[in-house]
């Protein structure tokens, strides 16, 4: 028997380790338009802002069927300058989820004003509409759904609460690039729309970068004034905003990746609907809950993360990172709990399920290079992991057409 097929012991050979996210796999398929455009910007020499951001805001902008779109230095900037805009302030509180990354809360405080921490819906991680009504209080000025790990919150009661108490909307679509709720994109489900462009988003830069999306003028205006310090032109300053610019390397590279986030998006969306046959194949699915997605809405699965039964997360992370696969835990401890926050008087078990989603929650790769072979060895070694023995019909599994799939 050859070596290449069994070792010298006799056993069948470790499969190759698998990353939680290869940005060097993809950058590959793209050397050369990322080249061409850094080397554009490198001839003109005009570094912030000018032209390749304005092409891009011009570009970015339809892709979320907004009608402006406002570059920015960073996602966490794109939140701050746009409470700033909404005159958001000392005294003012902003329902938000306690389950998302730290900028989603410090932009809040940031500004002056109170996060109130609301609890999620166990099913989506999002937050929990009726909790958001329940924490409504005159002082209220705004909602701040997170549409996490790619899937739009439940934004139609949130609507209806917008309404009935005038209340603004940020949607954090830092990791919701392309998904769409009831037909809409994300960034045009509230006042305003936040994206990051952190590498490792589905639409990533060469470092940090951001945007914010908006079809009021009046306030796109104001936002682009807001990122130079409030300058309304030739050191005219109407207001004091903040230095947020967008450079144009970032704005050149994310333009080339913009024409292929529809394919990156639909190789994402493929290799989670693997991951559900495979987890079902494997025997997997009376120990870990998959995530769902209405079929009227569109996930973008910029995390995906499953939700680990009977306390065995911390067993599951242990094998798979014997067996080098990448994974990780988004995120570990909820906003609510922690140390800077405890001015809040927020205790454990005042939010229940976003204190579970902490505790059972672990994402796996996912990027649209992952491929079949390497997620049928994430899933193998899940289930050696949770010691899930089973002989299936066959060692390699026969998968569903995509497309019939999803029609």
């Amino acid at each position: 028997m050859s070596r290449s097929i069994l070792t010298m012991s006799g056993h069948s050979p470790s499969p190759a380790p698998v990353p939680m996210i290869d940005l060097v796999e993809q950058y590959e398929t793209i050397r050369d338009e990322i080249h061409e455009a850094v080397n554009r910007v490198f001839a003109t020499q005009r570094f912030v802002l000018g032209d390749e951001v304005a092409d891009f805001e011009e570009e970015a902008a339809p892709y979320c069927d907004a009608r402006y779109a406002i570059g920015c230095a960073s996602g966490s900037d794109a939140l701050l300058l746009s409470l700033m805009a909404l005159e958001i302030g000392p005294g003012d509180e902003v329902i938000t989820s306690p389950y998302t990354f730290f900028a989603t809360a410090s932009s809040i405080t940031r500004c002056g004003a109170t996060p109130v921490f609301v609890d999620i819906d166990p099913a989506t991680y999002n937050l929990d509409p009726a909790a958001v009504e329940a924490a409504i209080t005159p002082q209220t000025r705004a909602i701040m759904p997170v549409h996490l790990f790619g899937q739009c919150a439940d934004m139609q009661p949130l609507w209806r609460l917008s309404v009935r108490h005038s209340l603004a909307i940020v949607e954090d679509a830092a990791q919701a690039i392309g998904a769409t709720y009831s037909g809409r994109k994300a960034g045009v489900l509230g006042t305003v729309g936040c994206f990051s462009f952190f590498p490792t988003k589905n639409l990533g830069g060469a470092g940090d970068g951001g945007m914010i999306t908006s079809d009021d003028a009046d306030l796109a205006r104001r936002l682009r004034r807001l990122r130079v310090h409030g300058d309304a032109g030739r050191y005219q300053h109407r207001e004091v905003g903040i230095n947020s610019r967008l450079d144009a390397l970032q704005a050149a590279v994310l333009r080339v990746k913009l024409r292929h986030l529809p394919d990156w998006t639909r190789q994402r969306q493929e290799n989670a609907a693997r991951y559900v046959h495979l987890v079902d194949a494997h025997g997997l699915s009376d120990y870990l809950e998959t995530p769902g997605c209405a079929p009227e809405n569109e996930h973008v699965y910029n995390q995906y993360v499953v939700r680990v039964r009977d306390g065995q997360r911390d067993s599951l992370i242990e094998g798979l990172r014997a067996q080098e696969i990448g994974c990780a835990i988004y995120y570990p401890q909820p906003l609510h709990l922690q140390e800077c926050f405890a001015s809040l008087d927020y205790c454990e078990g005042d939010l229940p399920e976003a204190e579970r989603a902490a505790a059972e929650t672990v994402a796996l790769p996912i990027y649209s290079e992952l491929g079949e072979a390497r997620q049928e060895s994430v899933v193998r070694a899940m289930a050696e992991a949770l010691g899930v023995s089973r002989n299936l019909r066959a060692r390699s599994i026969s998968l569903p057409d995509p497309e019939k799939r999803a029609a």
